[in-house]
Formats: C-alpha cells, structure tokens, sequence
C-alpha cells in the first residue's frame, strides 16, 4: 500500500482552487507548476530507483513550500472576497 502523498495539502479546498483556476491564469498556472513538483517530489521520496542527491530534493522542497505560501495567499483572499460578497 502506498502512502498519502503529504504535499497535496490543499485537496480539502478543491472547489475554491477549481474557481480561482477559471478566474485567474497565473493562479493556474503557479497551482499546476505546485502540482507537477509535488507529485514528482513525492515520487523521488518514494522510489526504490536511484539515490537522488539530498540537496536536489532540498531545493525541491523550498520551491514547493514557496508555491503552497503562494496558494494560501491566493486561497485567503478569495475567502475574504467571498466572505465580503455575503454579507
């Protein structure tokens, strides 16, 4: 069995990510480049194949904690825009 990948932390606010991807390109665009890192992040973690140097897979994760930083930001403002929009 396979464990869960620990990077895909945002799936509980699936809908939000799905209307700011249809709002915003560049939001789509950062959002898919912290997909495309995280799978392959959690892949090389992952993999019985050759050792990947740990400096590469540091690097990795900086780039992918600057993405998911990114996101949040995006991911609270449009709660606020939403939560605005009600009341």
């Amino acid at each position: 069995m396979k464990s869960q990948n620990k990077y895909r932390k945002f799936q509980l606010q699936q809908q939000n990510i799905e209307a700011l991807e249809k709002e915003n390109t560049r939001f789509k665009r950062v959002y898919s480049e912290y997909e495309n890192m995280s799978d392959e992040l959690w892949n090389l973690e992952n993999s019985n194949s050759n050792p990947v140097p740990d400096d590469f897979i540091n690097a990795m994760m900086v780039q992918t904690s600057y993405l998911e930083e990114e996101i949040e930001d995006w991911l609270i403002q449009f709660n606020q825009n939403k939560s605005e929009v009600k009341s």
